[in-house]
C-alpha cells in the first residue's frame, strides 16, 4: 500500500459525491508494466471513472484486450465514459480501419464518448489543412454517431492560434454538427492560451460535455500541480460548468513533484470540497 492511500479517510467528510474521473496519462510510465496494480490504487484514491488512452488493436490497453481491461475496471468499481484514441492514420489517409478499431474498443468499455486527443502539426498549420481536418472530423463524428456513440474534441493551445485569419477552435464549433460532435475542454490549456473558459461555456452552452481539470503550477506555468494549489480558481469555473451542460469531470495531471498517489488524492479531496 502506498503512502497516498493514508489520505482516503478524509474523503468521508467530502461535500459532494460527484463521480470525478482521472485521465490515465498521469500514469503513462507505470501502466505498461503494472496496469493491474495501478488501476486498483486509482479506485482506492476515490475516483469512480477513468479515461484511458493509447489503445491499439495489437497491444490493447497496456497488454490487456479491451474486454480484459473492462473486467479490471469492473472489478474495481470503475467506469470509462470516455477514452482518448489516436487517429493519425485516419487523418493522414482517410483509412477508416483505425476508426473502426477505436469504436470496437469504445463499445466494449461502455464509452459514451470517443475523444480526439491531439492533432499533429500538419493537420492544422495552414487554413487549408484546418479545413481538411474539420471535414475529416465531421466524417469521423458521423461514423461514430452511427455506431451509437459520440465524438468529443480535446483542445490544447494551438486551436486558439490565428492562422490566415482563422482559428481551428472556432471552425470546429461552428462548422460541425452539434448532434454528433461535442468538446472536452482542457481548462489548463484554455487559460494558458489567454482564453476564459467561462466565456466559452456561455457562448456555446451544451457543447462542452467533458472537461479536463488540470491546474497551473504557480512557479512554472509549463507544469501542473495538485488541484487547488495552483494559479487557477476552479470554483467559478466548475460552478459555470455545472450550469452549462458538462457531464464528465476528469482530473488530469501530467507531472508530479510528490508521490503521484498522494497527489491525485489531494486533488480529488479538493474537488469534492468545492463540488
Amino acid at each position: 500500500m502506498t503512502a497516498g492511500i493514508m489520505f482516503a479517510p478524509s474523503l468521508l467528510s467530502a461535500k459532494t459525491n460527484r463521480p470525478f474521473g482521472l485521465q490515465l496519462f498521469a500514469f503513462r510510465d507505470q501502466l505498461p508494466t503494472d496496469v493491474k496494480n495501478i488501476i486498483p490504487k486509482i479506485a482506492l484514491a476515490g475516483y469512480k471513472q477513468v479515461e484511458p488512452f493509447g489503445y491499439s488493436k495489437k497491444n490493447g490497453f497496456w497488454g490487456l484486450s479491451a474486454a480484459e481491461f473492462k473486467k479490471l475496471l469492473d472489478d474495481n468499481g470503475l467506469t470509462a465514459p470516455s477514452g482518448h484514441y489516436s487517429l493519425d492514420t485516419f487523418f493522414t489517409s482517410g483509412d477508416p480501419a483505425e476508426v473502426e478499431q477505436a469504436i470496437e474498443a469504445a463499445k466494449i468499455l461502455g464509452h459514451k464518448y470517443l475523444v480526439i486527443p491531439y492533432l499533429a502539426e500538419q493537420f492544422r498549420n495552414t487554413p487549408k489543412a484546418m479545413e481538411d481536418t474539420v471535414n475529416k472530423i465531421n466524417l469521423l463524428a458521423s461514423r461514430v454517431y452511427e455506431a451509437g456513440l459520440k465524438t468529443a474534441y480535446h483542445n490544447h493551445d494551438f486551436e486558439f492560434k490565428n492562422i490566415g485569419g482563422k482559428r481551428l477552435f472556432d471552425m470546429l464549433l461552428t462548422d460541425s454538427n452539434s448532434d454528433q460532435l461535442d468538446f472536452e475542454m482542457d481548462i489548463y490549456w484554455v487559460i494558458r492560451s489567454g482564453e476564459d473558459p467561462i466565456k466559452w461555456f456561455e457562448t456555446y452552452p451544451d457543447r462542452f460535455k467533458l472537461i479536463h481539470i488540470k491546474d497551473i503550477d504557480k512557479a512554472n506555468p509549463a507544469l501542473n500541480t495538485e488541484i487547488g494549489t495552483g494559479s487557477i480558481d476552479f470554483k467559478p469555473i466548475l460552478r459555470k460548468a455545472r450550469n452549462s451542460g458538462v457531464k464528465y469531470y476528469i482530473m488530469e495531471q501530467e507531472n508530479f513533484k510528490i508521490d503521484p498517489f498522494v497527489s491525485i488524492e489531494k486533488s480529488i479531496s479538493y474537488l469534492r470540497e468545492i463540488g
